[in-house]
């Protein structure tokens, strides 16, 4: 967030008599656990924010994980300091995968593979579509920004949800399709990245009606404003958020807790649906949004 947006927003607050809050907030992870033992997930945009703590707690719940970002080092990085929390060997890998970059899925498909297989799997049983971008909002949204929200946010989930389904499908894995949706998808569209959250809820119902016969369970998970580099870019020191109504930002940690629980078997009947951890922002409230033109 930027110093004007912020000081803007505490300037409304301020108007409207609502007092300022600071939060040290106990982060509450779950144990070290088996509920995912034995399964492999592949995790798109897994070098930092959400997706780096789902694969931080897959690990902690018995997973192999398979990060993927665009820049290599970052990945190399992000799956070293996974390392960091083990003994993990043979349960962290990482490839460079660009989600706009359909024509390149097969390719790092087999790639994903081939890591699992040399860590001592059978095959991927869990997708974690996480990766995304912000931008292109009304009214000075470019055309270049918007394709770019829309291939990284949800052609690149079709595409390899689509293939993902399938290989699932042919080899009889019944596994689960993870997708992090948004708060936005409940929000007024005024941004591509919106849309992009509209069509992620109306995608993660398709994909449930159409994978559910063959065992395979899609669901989405929707945080509001979360504390990730996305947002604060480096200032991650303060998590008050007075426009959101539990007062401050949820934390990745908060959001990969329930991510183990919707892919494992705990989570096996609840199906198409979309948890929703946003603190209300988008639920009972859009203030902690602007809309102007």
């Amino acid at each position: 967030m930027s110093l004007k947006k912020k000081a803007k927003t505490v300037i409304k607050y301020i108007l409207r008599n609502i007092p300022a809050k600071k939060f040290n907030v106990q982060i509450v992870n779950l144990a070290p656990n088996e509920l995912l033992r034995g399964r492999t997930a592949l995790i798109t945009g897994g070098t930092s924010g959400i997706g780096f703590h789902i694969a931080k707690a897959f690990l902690h719940s018995g997973a192999t994980v398979i990060i993927t970002g665009r820049d290599k080092l970052r990945v190399q990085s992000a799956c070293d300091k996974l390392q960091e929390d083990g003994p993990y060997d043979k349960r962290v890998f990482g490839i460079v995968m660009d989600n706009t970059n359909v024509g390149s899925f097969d390719d790092c498909f087999r790639q994903a593979l081939d890591s699992a297989k040399s860590g001592g799997s059978n095959g991927i049983d869990i997708l974690v579509n996480n990766a995304g971008v912000l931008g292109a909002s009304l009214p000075n949204a470019t055309e270049d920004e918007f394709d770019k929200v829309l291939s990284t946010n949800l052609k690149g989930v079709f595409f390899l949800s689509q293939l993902f389904g399938k290989y699932m499908k042919d080899n009889h894995i019944e596994g689960n399709i993870l997708n992090i949706a948004s708060s936005s998808s409940l929000r007024p569209a005024a941004s591509a990245y919106t849309l992009s959250k509209w069509g992620i809820r109306g995608l993660t119902l398709g994909l449930a009606k159409t994978l559910a016969p063959y065992g395979i369970t899609v669901n989405g998970l929707a945080p509001g404003p979360t504390a990730t580099p996305m947002l604060l870019q480096d200032d991650t020191n303060g998590i008050s958020l007075n426009s959101n109504p539990i007062g401050r930002y949820a934390l990745p940690e908060e959001i990969a807790n329930m991510a183990v629980v919707l892919t494992s078997a705990m989570g096996r009947t609840i199906v198409g649906d979309i948890v929703y951890m946003t603190g209300g922002a988008g639920l009972i409230t859009y203030d902690d949004m602007e809309y102007s033109f």
